[in-house]
């Protein structure tokens, strides 16, 4: 053995216990690494005479070893060989877990939500289980993308994005009513993305936008980071109060309204025929602009009426993705507005992302083509709609009771019993490991402090319920 190498002739061969005979020698060396048989600084037998003590081949501990040194736990020097490197900052645990401290503002359920794990109750939260999601789908065009042309797994997509999808998408939209032509559609990383270009594009700081309440509680954010003035109009089941969007327009003067027109976050509601004339003769007349975020539309057994599809996307613009339905790790979103603004949205998305994701383009255009997907929706709309069935009579059982029925998507908007604060409730279940939407967060108003948005494909573990009965005592 070379001077100043660590000896390891110790260590056996039971020591492989990984998947793989790769993962073996890691595994191994990690061990002696947590238990200070090496010790930072301390260099590495040699990968033959590892090998001989592992009874692997020259081969696995080569690439075990590449491996450590790409996860930082050892490095190489060249000609001398591997060493442990210096210790990391001790991790404490309380920045593993959600945070309970911080203010239950419209960003704290978005932070809970994604800094916990996946073991983790999260009813709050405004996407489906991993499991509930089409993972065959998302093998089989992976493998493709695997097999096929690398300038797609290395090169950046055009500005305006992948154009079989473009096209796909606008046979989509077709199917709502909303004619619209492939070159009006512009892909984007995500329908987040989506809205912050529509606001760098037509807002300035200090310009007035009007949201429904309560409304998606990332719009609200959004906004804030745009340095907008945010009004709020109450929402109904059929849509927003119209006498009184007609008074804030009057009032306010916004330049654009944000809001789900098919399936509403928080509420479930759908937007009725005559609120959505009514709605966009206000907005004709008072030069306002719509957004609308239909992110929920493929939820939908009876698609509900589309603002765009009424307007023909003149003062509406239509945005969407599919993070709910196929992959939220699959970044894709689109805007469907008219042609002469597409030009400067393009400037904008290259100004500030460059391009778009071509591979996560790629992998929803070939999910979305493949036959497998309309099947997989629709077994999700009858999951949903017998989760929609099931929690809110758990719910009712503990006096948590629905707003409405949603006739679609994962969303209950329901109201607490009286007395009960829906941040207080949300804060005891978070020290039980339970993730909950309290209501304010919804609202621009502060008006909904009884209500808690659930999240029905989240919500069918029993201990959910225990959890809110068990907090909802204390608090009484």
């Amino acid at each position: 053995m070379v001077e100043g190498a660590v000896r390891m002739d110790n260590v056996s061969t039971a020591a492989i216990g990984g998947n793989t005979r790769i993962e073996g020698v890691m595994a191994a060396i990690s061990e002696r690494i947590a238990a200070r048989s090496l010790v930072p600084g301390a260099r590495l037998p040699s990968v033959r005479s590892f090998a001989r003590t592992m009874q692997v081949s020259v081969s696995t501990v080569v690439e075990a070893y590449e491996r450590l040194a790409a996860e930082g736990v050892i490095r190489s020097r060249p000609g001398s060989g591997f060493y442990v490197c210096g210790p990391l900052a001790p991790l404490s645990l309380s920045e593993t877990g959600a945070r309970s401290g911080r203010n239950v503002d419209p960003l704290w359920i978005s932070r809970q939500s994604l800094e916990v794990g996946d073991d983790a109750l999260k009813p709050g939260c405004g996407w489906l289980p991993p499991s509930w999601l089409p993972q065959a789908a998302l093998r089989k065009a992976m493998r493709t993308l695997a097999r096929g042309d690398i300038g797609v797994l290395a090169n950046y997509g055009t500005p305006l994005g992948l154009p079989p999808l473009r096209q796909l998408l606008a046979r989509r939209l077709g199917e709502h009513g909303i004619t619209v032509s492939p070159d009006q559609i512009l892909l984007t990383e995500s329908g987040t993305q989506a809205i912050d270009l529509l606001c760098r594009f037509l807002l300035e700081p200090g310009d007035t936008v009007l949201v429904d309440d309560p409304c998606y509680f990332n719009f609200h954010a959004l906004l804030r980071a745009h340095r907008a003035k945010v009004v709020s109009v109450p929402f109904t089941p059929t849509g927003p109060d119209v006498e009184l969007f007609g008074h804030v327009l009057e009032r306010h003067k916004p330049r654009l309204y944000i809001t789900n027109s098919a399936i509403h976050n928080p509420t479930g509601a759908t937007l009725s025929p005559v609120t959505a004339h009514r709605l966009l003769k206000l907005a004709d007349a008072a030069g306002l602009t719509i957004i609308e975020d239909d992110i929920f539309a493929d939820f939908e057994d009876v698609p509900a009426p589309r603002l765009a599809a009424y307007d023909g996307l003149d003062r509406v613009i239509h945005i969407g993705s599919f993070s709910k339905t196929l992959s939220a790790s699959v970044r894709c979103g689109f805007i469907a507005a008219r042609r002469d603004w597409i030009d400067g949205l393009i400037d904008l998305k290259v100004a500030s992302s460059f391009s778009c994701g071509q591979l996560s383009a790629e992998l929803v255009y070939l999910a979305l083509k493949d036959g497998s997907y309309r099947k997989h929706v629709e077994a999700l709309r009858v999951r949903l709609a017998k989760a929609m069935a099931e929690v809110p009579a758990r719910l009712e059982a503990i006096g948590i009771t629905p707003w409405l029925k949603p006739h679609a998507g994962m969303f209950l908007w329901c109201r607490l019993p009286e007395g009960l604060d829906a941040a207080d409730l949300a804060r005891a279940c978070l020290a039980e490991g339970v993730i909950l939407a309290p209501g304010n967060v919804f609202s621009l108003s502060d008006t909904a402090g009884r209500f808690m948005r659930f999240n029905v494909a989240q919500s069918t573990d029993p201990r959910i319920f225990e959890a809110l009965e068990a907090s909802m005592r204390k608090l009484r």
